[in-house]
């Protein structure tokens, strides 16, 4: 982004070049407007799941800044031809759904034609000036939290390649893309204070997204293979070789960063590459509230939120083994 003319202003706390999952700048003296977008191409095939997914993926990053949704606008790429408006109807009713959810209102947006379909939103959110969560700023100590299973780009890729041996990892894939990272609406204020530093997990894989996180060069991350959720036969999927292009590119944009500690299976670590859509949070959390947060949010519907990793002094990388 280096070649990309940046806003000058000092309102604009995160733009271009910040690093963050959406732009930041300063309404007022307590609070902080989020604004961002993101669409994607199908990755399943019912137009109303799709929908749902890409809303809630694109409503991710308000929550990854600790922030709430206010308003979107529909960004709709679609081959009017190809498919018919009842399809499209359908995918646009997947979004207003899942924007409704998250407390926000859908109130238009753009449509163009597309030979591809793509679908995402537009959204503006706010978050108070001391409760915002930086990608960076997690400390020696801090734990990692995870809040939903990965495994969604190799589910996706199955799906699409009518590969699937257990019906289980469709209904479940598509069961935590659609599911909202809401969980800052649902803390409370001490709790969100004790959060160092948050992302979402999503084309990136988790080690990118980790790595986010490390990249003021103050901290390693020791990271527990063992204790990553994973959706259920999705290893099996690896081992047949059904591995999207995205988990190679992430495999060798962020491998060299990446220290491996003990003997593990390929599919194993094909997990910290897999890019995701819609996945869960990732948060830097004060080790003396770790529990605390694994509770509000498996109380909220995040069942497999795990603490998967701990920050400890280094200098950027990820130290992945058997233990935390």
């Amino acid at each position: 982004m280096a070649d990309i003319p940046q806003a000058e202003s000092e309102r604009v706390l995160a733009a271009w070049s910040g690093g963050e999952d959406a732009a930041l700048w300063t309404l007022d003296e307590r609070r902080i407007g989020i604004l961002t977008v993101d669409f994607i191409t199908p990755i399943v095939d019912d137009p109303y799941d799709w929908g749902q997914i890409a809303a809630a993926n694109s409503i991710s990053d308000v929550f990854a800044m600790g922030g709430r949704p206010i308003v979107a606008l529909n960004v709709v790429g679609f081959p009017t031809k190809a498919l018919g408006l009842d399809v499209l109807k359908r995918i646009l009713e997947g979004g207003f759904d899942r924007t409704r959810a998250a407390g926000a209102f859908l109130v238009g947006g753009h449509s163009v034609q597309d030979d591809e379909p793509k679908y995402g939103l537009v959204v503006y959110g706010e978050v108070e000036r001391d409760a915002i969560w930086r990608t960076v700023g997690g400390r020696p100590g801090d734990k990692l939290v995870l809040t939903k299973p990965i495994g969604t780009g190799i589910a996706a890729t199955a799906i699409k390649a009518d590969m699937l041996a257990r019906e289980e990892t469709r209904t479940e894939a598509v069961r935590w893309m659609t599911t909202l990272n809401d969980l800052p609406l649902h803390m409370s204020d001490a709790l969100h204070q004790a959060v160092h530093a948050g992302t979402d997990v999503t084309g990136f894989g988790l080690a990118g997204h980790i790595l986010d996180m490390l990249s003021e060069g103050t901290v390693d991350c020791r990271l527990s293979l063992d204790a990553i959720p994973v959706l259920p036969g999705v290893k099996e999927l690896a081992d047949m070789g059904l591995v999207p292009e995205g988990a190679y590119r992430n495999r060798a944009a962020y491998e060299g960063q990446v220290d491996v500690e003990g003997s593990f299976l390929p599919a194993d670590l094909d997990m910290l590459f897999d890019a995701q859509t819609s996945g869960g949070l990732l948060m830097a959390v004060a080790p003396d509230r770790a529990a605390e947060l694994l509770d509000c949010a498996r109380e909220h519907g995040f069942i497999h939120a795990s603490v998967i990793g701990t920050f400890i002094e280094g200098t950027g990388r990820i130290r992945a083994g058997h233990s935390v």
